[in-house]
């Protein structure tokens, strides 16, 4: 379309409610999860509060695998799966916190946008966004007996 001027004018339109709002808080969580992993990274590196594993030990622990005689786990007292939430008290495991809030972002996201689909009776997209978030924290909580849980 062209407008009086000669100017070519868009005739895509903008985006959507939802899409801002998903966008916005998106936005705002990458910075505050990104602001929290570097204060605790910060933290670990000064040993604020004591790590479970010193800074300076790390590095002995990069060749072995994670499970096994000889393993990671075995190696360092650490269980699998969400067991690192119990040791939040330590400053190596306090930096897995903001991992986990920025791996959730995706689910506030959906949960923010799913009332503007109910309240347009968007009912199909309202069961995708639920369908999403079923399928998102099913997968985090390690029932499902695949991956690193």
């Amino acid at each position: 379309m062209v407008d009086k001027a000669g100017v070519t004018q868009s005739t895509v339109p903008g985006p959507s409610v939802e899409q801002k709002r998903y966008g916005k808080i998106l936005d705002i969580a990458m910075k505050v999860g990104l602001l929290i992993l570097v204060i605790t990274f910060v933290l670990y590196l000064i040993g604020v509060p004591k790590p479970h594993i010193p800074v300076g030990d790390v590095s002995n622990t990069w060749g072995l695998k994670v499970s096994g005689d000889e393993g990671y786990l075995k190696a360092t007292g650490i269980e699998k799966g969400w067991s690192w939430a119990t040791h939040l008290n330590q400053s190596d495991f306090l930096t897995f916190a903001p991992i986990a809030f920025l791996a959730s972002v995706t689910v506030i996201c959906y949960l923010s946008i799913l009332p503007i689909f109910l309240k347009r009776k968007d009912y199909i997209y309202a069961s995708l966004a639920v369908l999403e978030v079923l399928v998102l924290v099913l997968a985090a909580s390690g029932v499902l007996p695949t991956g690193g849980h």
